[in-house]
């Protein structure tokens, strides 16, 4: 079986601990609410379009069903429409990524200075991970990311919160989930991690679908904060 998790080239800087963190990207580390999300839009419907001959409305339509009842609209364009995955991300991810990526102040030091390996885990494609982490000058914090076109078990992709790339990816790491920590934006995809028992942190982005429906902490998430920032300075972090 490949490996989920793919090492970067450049050698990560963290303190040394027993501690593993897995670190979701949009909306997590950046905000990718202010202009990202919406590129990726336009790029995605235009894929679509280009892919299956449909008008724009016809193609938004079917981005967002295939986007909500896969967790990608990569795999309802292969799976209904035989479209090939890698091309569609590919096409679909084509604009200038870093013009678009909003800065976030201290994130890098924050980084370094956090004890534990650190992993990106991302239902977004590799090149354009590494192009938002080069943009904030983030990747030598980074052992190595889990893309969407790395998640591909027994012949079907599993982006998050699949059980089975959740499990798959504990093998592959080899460490005790209490171990672990899973930074996300997304409440569905820190209550698969939660059932396979790992330390789970809500970075609480008003914009990210589905995830601020509750006032108050959901009981499966150990810590809530605002910001990437706030939690890495919060002594849980060090915890």
């Amino acid at each position: 079986m490949a490996k989920l998790i793919h090492p970067l080239p450049s050698k990560a800087h963290y303190p040394i601990s027993d501690r593993v963190w897995l670190f979701d990207l949009d909306n997590t580390l950046h905000d990718a609410s202010h202009s990202v999300f919406s590129q990726i839009d336009k790029s995605m419907t235009t894929a679509v379009m280009k892919s299956l001959h449909l008008d724009f409305e016809q193609a938004t339509a079917l981005r967002q069903q295939y986007w909500e009842q896969y967790g990608a609209t990569m795999i309802g364009m292969q799976r209904h429409h035989g479209v090939d995955p890698i091309e569609f991300l590919h096409i679909s991810h084509d604009f200038d990524i870093a013009t678009h990526v909003k800065k976030e102040p201290h994130l890098g030091h924050l980084l370094r200075q956090t004890p534990g390996i650190k992993y990106i885990v991302t239902n977004a494609p590799y090149a354009y991970a590494r192009a938002v982490l080069k943009t904030l000058k983030i990747e030598d914090c980074f052992s190595g990311i889990c893309a969407i076109d790395h998640m591909f078990l027994q012949g079907e992709y599993h982006p998050k919160p699949s059980m089975r790339l959740m499990r798959t990816l504990l093998r592959e790491l080899n460490v005790p989930a209490n171990r672990i920590t899973l930074v996300e934006d997304t409440l569905k995809n820190l209550k698969a991690a939660k059932k396979l028992g790992m330390r789970c942190a809500h970075i609480a982005n008003p914009h990210t679908p589905f995830s601020t429906i509750y006032d108050g902490r959901a009981d499966y998430v150990d810590i809530k904060v605002h910001s990437i920032q706030a939690l890495l300075l919060n002594k849980w972090a060090r915890k």
